[in-house]
């Protein structure tokens, strides 16, 4: 591998995870708007897993679906 093809690769890298990060936070804002609770009081303060263990389920799911689209 050639230092240009590394050069070409890392900036390819880059802008894959920066629009992979873009398309993330805007999912998971979309997913905060479209509950009709509040999120953080609901995990923070009443301490409720369940609900916890179901948002990080979304969010991987959210990061394989993204990991899949780059990755090809």
């Amino acid at each position: 591998m050639k230092i240009s093809q590394i050069g070409d690769a890392v900036v390819s890298s880059a802008t894959f995870a920066g629009i992979g990060l873009v398309v993330f936070a805007l999912a998971f804002f979309l997913m905060v708007k479209v509950t009709p609770f509040s999120i953080r009081k609901e995990i923070e303060e009443d301490h409720n897993t369940a609900l916890a263990v179901i948002m990080a389920g979304v969010i991987i799911g959210i990061s394989l679906i993204i990991s899949a689209a780059i990755g090809g």
